[in-house]
């Protein structure tokens, strides 16, 4: 059996399966890519709700696994080596256990760097900005007199929609064929804006129909329609 004690964040959400992945998280965006990867592939993993609402992710616990007091963040046991590897960031997340498992990324060297050109670009691009566009739509930024910050991330959301409108035109997924961590990264954050952000006429979602199709697509999949409930909430 798998010894985790060296991590302390497991004094605070101990492993009742310690030879599992543990996935500490909540089913936000960023972490709903770790656990419908998860649920993708199969493996086996202990999922630890993180709340916000109890301010768990500064908990010192928390913040010996990652730092930045971001979710989602994972402990593999079986790690590189035979050894424990601890992990946060959602991108490096997907990347490891793609590398892990030899899926959901096009094969050869020029389909891998190909399928992370388009993490990244959710990364960099689609959650900052779709998340800025969150704040001043939904919550704070709302009461804001001054519109312009609002509009500045209304017009790059639409700019990134297009962008990934037209690599969909003619493609099943935004690698093509296959399905892939590319897309695991970026629909969730689309779903987001449409839905929990009500920013969809906003943006004109409507004009962006194959991003629209795809999203259809990403949602009526058994695992993402399972890992977008994990972990269960309080």
């Amino acid at each position: 059996m798998s010894d985790l004690s060296a991590f302390p964040i497991t004094r605070k959400w101990p492993a009742e399966h310690p030879d599992r992945l543990q996935l500490y998280s909540l089913p936000t965006p960023n972490g709903v890519k770790v656990s419908i990867m998860l649920e993708e592939l199969g493996l086996p993993y202990e999922p630890h709700l993180v709340s916000f609402e109890r301010n768990d992710q500064m908990s010192p616990e928390f913040l010996s696994l990652n730092p930045n007091n971001k979710i989602p963040a994972i402990i593999d046991p079986n790690g590189p080596d035979g050894k424990p590897l601890a992990l946060f960031e959602s991108g490096a997340i997907l990347v490891y256990l793609a590398d892990k498992t030899d899926s959901l990324v096009v094969p050869g060297t020029s389909g891998r760097y190909e399928t992370l050109q388009w993490v990244m670009f959710q990364m960099g691009g689609i959650g900052p900005m779709f998340g800025q566009v969150g704040f001043f739509n939904k919550f704070a930024g709302k009461d804001y007199e001054d519109k312009r910050p609002l509009q500045r991330y209304v017009d790059e959301a639409k700019r990134l929609l297009a962008v990934l409108d037209q690599r969909l035109e003619g493609r099943d997924w935004i690698m093509g064929e296959r399905y892939t961590i590319a897309d695991i990264a970026t629909f969730p954050w689309i779903r987001n804006l449409v839905g929990f952000y009500e920013a969809g006429e906003l943006v004109g979602f409507e004009n962006f129909h194959n991003v629209k199709r795809v999203l259809e697509r990403f949602l009526a999949r058994p695992a993402v329609q399972r890992g977008l409930n994990i972990p269960k909430r309080d």
